[in-house]
């Protein structure tokens, strides 16, 4: 049930793609060619140069041959899914979609759950089913929403004549909430690019009373961390570390730099699309995630021309010169507030606790001994875990009085 003080006007959404559409895409797929053999594709298989040959042609096989869509749209219409109008911070309005498990409960605390990229709000749908199997409406204490990012999915591109910043995401994901009914306060729980937005909405808004992170890169290593504060399993993480530093991060650089060029090059073919994508999903994981999960999250970025609108947080990352503006270790983003964070070791680029406690308040921890990048997809059970006890940990009351 939609709470009573929510001030939105929400329109009820279910996804639905043409079969024009389909039949496009799977005849464009079908005609699409695979690269010739080398060296790198054929020889060297340890993903140090990246996707195989044979993977390449064994997907290609089953996105065309084997994979059901209509599925997939089935299972994310069994959710509760809405759009809205945001008035964003430029003053024009933003179609934003979102995902909502609202709880009958006065007292329920509000989480926005936040994705980042190449993922989607698809991969919170594992962690809701996990929700569903603990809880009914009557009995969770939580109401869930999990939204779209602008520029990714059902939600509306970003503007095209004014550049768009992760800051101006958080301010939309703000609205959102208060506008939900949730101004008194709520969390906000992020990964990757989410995890960016949770720390702004954390630092420069009231309403976020706390957040919780998977990801927590600082974008360098910071002063005055003793070695003996780093733990055996965390220097192995920070191999992961360096590796993607070094060999790792080159297609941030060409989302961040070159963005148009990308764009128009990954919006033009489904299967290009599919190793660019499927590569992340392969080298950010301990486990390789289901082949019907990697096309879900590459067929949801085909439909919805998702790739070419939702890169420009990447501008903040890499297309300043030297300076990020939004990495978790930059002094303007410091967080007084309750901070958990949870350590999956296969993160892209995992961060030692002692690290992570220069950016802010941290209040719990876990470290988990497997999972990786996209936690709620992974390890969706063991993520709601970590949230709910760090969430039981807050005097929830206290905070939203403040």
């Amino acid at each position: 049930m939609v709470p009573v003080t929510c001030k939105l006007d929400l329109k009820p959404f279910k996804a639905h793609h043409s079969e024009q559409q389909l039949e496009d895409f799977k005849t464009l797929l079908r005609l699409t060619p695979i690269a010739p053999e080398t060296h790198e594709n054929t020889t060297r298989l340890d993903g140090h140069y990246g996707l195989s040959r044979e993977w390449a042609i064994r997907m290609k096989d089953v996105w065309l041959n084997k994979y059901d869509w209509r599925k997939t749209e089935d299972h994310i219409n069994s959710f509760n899914n809405y759009t809205t109008q945001i008035k964003g911070k430029d003053g024009k309005e933003y179609t934003t979609h979102f995902v909502a498990m609202f709880s009958d409960s006065p007292d329920a605390v509000p989480v926005a759950l936040v994705h980042g990229w190449p993922g989607s709000f698809l991969e919170f749908l594992h962690y809701l089913n996990h929700v569903k199997s603990r809880y009914t409406s009557q009995d969770l204490p939580y109401h869930f929403i999990v939204p779209s990012m602008t520029g990714y999915a059902y939600s509306s591109g970003p503007s095209i004549t004014t550049e768009w910043t992760t800051n101006d995401i958080a301010y939309v994901i703000n609205e959102l909430m208060t506008g939900l009914g949730f101004g008194s306060g709520y969390i906000s729980h992020g990964g990757d690019i989410g995890s960016f937005v949770s720390r702004i909405l954390a630092a420069k808004y009231d309403n976020c009373k706390a957040i919780h992170l998977n990801f927590c890169i600082t974008g360098g290593e910071p002063k005055d961390v003793k070695n003996e504060e780093i733990t055996p399993q965390e220097w192995e993480g920070m191999k992961r570390l360096a590796d993607f530093g070094t060999y790792g991060n080159a297609y941030a650089k060409e989302h961040g730099t070159k963005g148009g060029t990308i764009g128009l090059i990954l919006a033009s073919n489904p299967l290009a699309l599919l190793c660019w994508i499927g590569e992340k999903y392969i080298a950010w994981t301990d486990e390789t995630p289901k082949d019907e999960d990697i096309l879900d999250s590459v067929m949801l970025y085909w439909v919805t021309e998702t790739f070419p609108r939702c890169i420009y947080p990447y501008i903040d990352f890499f297309g300043r010169g030297n300076e990020s503006t939004v990495f978790h270790g930059h002094p303007d983003y410091y967080v007084k507030k309750p901070i958990g964070y949870s350590y999956f070791p296969f993160e892209l680029g995992p961060v030692p606790l002692a690290w992570a406690k220069t950016t802010g308040n941290i209040v719990f921890h876990r470290a988990h001994k497997s999972g990786g990048h996209f936690a709620a997809l992974e390890k969706p059970k063991e993520l709601f875990e970590d949230q709910e006890e760090f969430i039981k940990g807050l005097n929830w009351s206290t905070l939203v009085s403040k």
